[in-house]
């Protein structure tokens, strides 16, 4: 096959191994992937977030492995997704053992590369959070689709080893999102009218319609409510990435590259407009469930993406003297527990009958104590991905509802 790739003499350099083994090795791999998708140079990346540190199987850890076996050492300020286990709290993994075992392992030899560990799916709400423009290698379909939506950074879907190969060698192939001429939206989403609620529950709606319908196509949004928050955007674009393929979307007048429709669609009519009626978010949150109101629950699960502390702070006033009849987990990152215990909130969160989950999920592996029952959330991504990942049924509900319903031991709608 011909390739039309151009190397840099320093890009040579890392092929030559004049950088080590690993940066060698990485390098081969990145020239083979870059060709494969038709990029014709390299660029140079200011970050990396790196999603392999959860362990899927020896072959994750073999990998890693031989990248530290070898010195290697990542070029760029690179971040990790959640892994396995929570470092912090080893006490809370009830998974197999040698699984726990292979998981911390792996999230160390990451470390050992240099990466810093954050384990979240929400680095951009930490202090690695990038800038405007740019260029970065992230993988992890949450954190991929925010960074290019709402910061205007620019990724495409890196995936394992691809993602660590571009950290090795400060390099990404200049294709897809990095492309200016790439990110105008193809398809405009009406939102005609929303139920009353709360901004999160709609934005989570849209977002599984706009990933059901859209796929990897890049959508402009309008008509959501002007109150979204960051935190509703970021729902909003975990589960458009888990219930289709999008890496980026734009919503008129709350993103950067979206101040008109006009903007957005880079001067362009949009090849197909998809109008979402007030029935149709209501149905889509009602589908989210797959429990009705008044089922017993086991759990309520919150937090995927990680909670934010502005999400904390929407939750404190809702915590009540009255003991959860359920158990509560919140998905969180080291930087957000920090703070957290800098404002005296872990005792009162604990005191209330919240598990704070560190460096991983609840959905990814084994740490809800009670599995008998449903499960319920006001994550749209947990409700997607728990019933096949975890084997349990789900209701979906906002906050409010979720801390209801805990205390009331069943599904609550207020």
């Amino acid at each position: 096959m011909h390739s039309s790739l151009q190397l840099s003499p320093d890009d040579h350099a890392l092929l030559d191994g004049r950088h080590g083994e690993a940066a060698a090795f990485a390098m081969r791999l990145l020239v083979r992937f870059a060709e494969a998708v038709g990029a014709q140079e390299l660029v140079d990346i200011e970050a990396a977030h790196i999603d392999g540190c959860l362990y899927l199987g020896e072959v994750s850890l073999d990998f890693v492995e031989r990248m530290v076996s070898w010195g290697g050492r990542v070029r760029v300020p690179t971040t990790l997704n959640v892994g396995s286990v929570d470092l912090i709290h080893p006490e809370l993994f009830r998974g197999d053992a040698e699984l726990g075992r292979n998981g911390a392992r792996l999230m160390r030899a990451h470390e050992e590369l240099g990466c810093v560990p954050t384990f979240t799916c929400a680095p951009y709400q930490t202090i690695f959070r990038p800038r405007f423009g740019a260029q970065i290698a992230w993988a992890e379909s949450n954190a991929i689709v925010f960074a290019n939506s709402v910061l205007g950074a620019r990724t495409n879907r890196y995936g394992d080893f691809i993602d660590l190969c571009c950290a090795l060698t400060g390099r990404a192939p200049y294709y897809g999102l990095h492309v200016t001429e790439n990110r105008r939206a193809t398809v405009l989403i009406d939102v005609e009218a929303f139920p009353d609620g709360d901004a999160g529950s709609i934005c989570v709606a849209a977002g599984h319609a706009i990933g059901r319908r859209c796929g990897d196509r890049i959508p402009v949004i309008r008509g959501l409510p002007t109150e979204s928050s960051e935190d509703d955007l970021k729902a909003l674009g975990a589960v458009a990435a888990s219930a289709g393929a999008v890496a980026l979307f734009h919503a008129v007048g709350l993103t950067p590259e979206a101040p008109t429709l006009g903007v957005a669609c880079g001067g362009r009519e949009p090849q197909e407009i998809i109008r979402l009626s007030h029935d149709d978010i209501r149905e889509t949150i009602r589908n989210l469930s797959t429990v009705a109101e008044g089922t017993p629950l086991a759990a309520v699960s919150m937090g995927t993406p990680h909670f934010s502390i502005g999400e904390f702070e929407r939750l404190m006033p809702l915590l009540t003297a009255e003991k959860a009849a359920t158990d509560i987990y919140i998905n969180t990152n080291r930087e957000v527990l920090v703070e957290l215990e800098n404002r005296s909130w872990r005792t009162r969160l604990e005191a209330a009958g919240i598990t704070l989950v560190i460096d991983t999920c609840t959905y990814v592996t084994a740490i809800i104590r009670d599995m008998s029952g449903a499960v319920m959330t006001n994550s749209g991504k947990w409700a997607y991905y728990a019933p096949g990942n975890i084997g349990v049924d789900v209701a979906f509900g906002s906050l409010a509802e979720c801390m209801a319903s805990a205390r009331a031991g069943k599904v609550v709608r207020l």
